[in-house]
């Protein structure tokens, strides 16, 4: 446990990517829970600003959604190395350390993006990596300094790391949306993974941040699901008319830069802490489909007209 700093018990949250999609949309949880936050305006490689901030706000808690993962994808890092360097490993690292200094918890939204099935977590096992597993994949420049800064902030008593995959929110045209960049394409691998469903789980990261839980959280909803089965709710809920195609690892290859990650997460920590977090299909479902089969028109006429794009 970390001692916390400031005077009241009230939490006091700063939020370090405002800019951001998960930053945002955490900012968003907290206003309407009347929490007491504040977004961050420094880099977070700029330990001055950074030093400076943490004594403006004196925050309790720290959650770090800031970073870079590349326009449109993260190939992006492929040539932008230097730039992915500083912000997802040497400015997590540095804001780690300065929270660390002050007695501060700090929650890293960090990713999950760091492992792919092999012949000890084959696929379709139901085997899962566990949070003290080391990554194994390094395909992509993206993951491979992603893992690098897993396995330096782990030694930091004051943090959760918080395992993120292939996150997904209601709007279907929002392009980070999994699902929006699936629905999108001509063709896709089918191959099931572990994913996030971001309305279900942000909350839980800020009731973790509550706790002070410290460590690894691989941050998904339990079990895996596959590309074919979520297009096919996404047929079955709003587009009786939808089809698509697959295509294999090998021949996805020709047309990206950079290796993706597949994988399972096991979730025998996170449902300890929630033991109500409901399955990735039912999740999806529940917060996804659902919602949007109640306005599927809208829905429709919206994603028609971001594919035509």
């Amino acid at each position: 446990m970390v001692e916390t700093n400031g005077s009241s018990s009230e939490p006091v949250f700063l939020i370090f990517g405002k800019s951001g999609w998960i930053g945002g949309l955490v900012g968003d949880l907290l206003k309407q829970q009347g929490a007491n936050f504040q977004f961050a305006n420094a880099r977070l490689e700029d330990r001055s600003g950074v030093i400076a901030e943490l004594e403006r706000v004196k925050p309790t808690h720290v959650l770090n959604a800031a970073g870079v993962t590349g326009r449109p994808n993260v190939d992006w890092c492929e040539t932008h190395k230097l730039e992915t360097i500083r912000s997802n490993l040497l400015g997590c690292i540095t804001l780690a350390d300065v929270c660390l200094e002050r007695g501060i918890h700090m929650t890293y939204y960090g990713t999950g993006c760091i492992f792919h099935y092999d012949d000890v977590f084959p696929q379709g096992s139901g085997k899962g990596f566990k949070e003290s597993d080391k990554p194994n994949f390094t395909g992509s420049y993206y993951s491979y300094v992603k893992a690098m800064t897993e396995s330096l902030i782990r030694e930091f008593p004051n943090v959760l790391t918080l395992r993120v995959r292939m996150p997904i929110v209601a709007d279907l045209t929002y392009p980070r949306n999994f699902i929006t960049k699936i629905i999108k394409y001509d063709k896709v691998i089918d191959i099931p993974n572990s994913m996030t469903v971001l309305p279900e789980l942000l909350p839980l990261s800020i009731e973790m941040a509550k706790r002070k839980l410290t460590g690894i959280m691989n941050f998904t909803n339990p079990g895996a699901i596959s590309h074919n089965e979520i297009l096919q709710l996404y047929k079955d809920y709003i587009d009786p008319e939808f089809t698509w195609s697959n295509f294999t690892v090998e021949e996805q290859a020709k047309v990206i830069v950079a290796p993706r990650s597949n994988n399972l997460l096991d979730t025998a920590r996170i449902e300890g802490e929630f033991p109500e977090l409901l399955p990735i299909r039912e999740s999806l479902i529940k917060y996804v489909f659902e919602p949007n089969a109640a306005k599927r028109e809208e829905t429709l006429a919206a994603v028609k007209e971001m594919r035509g794009r």
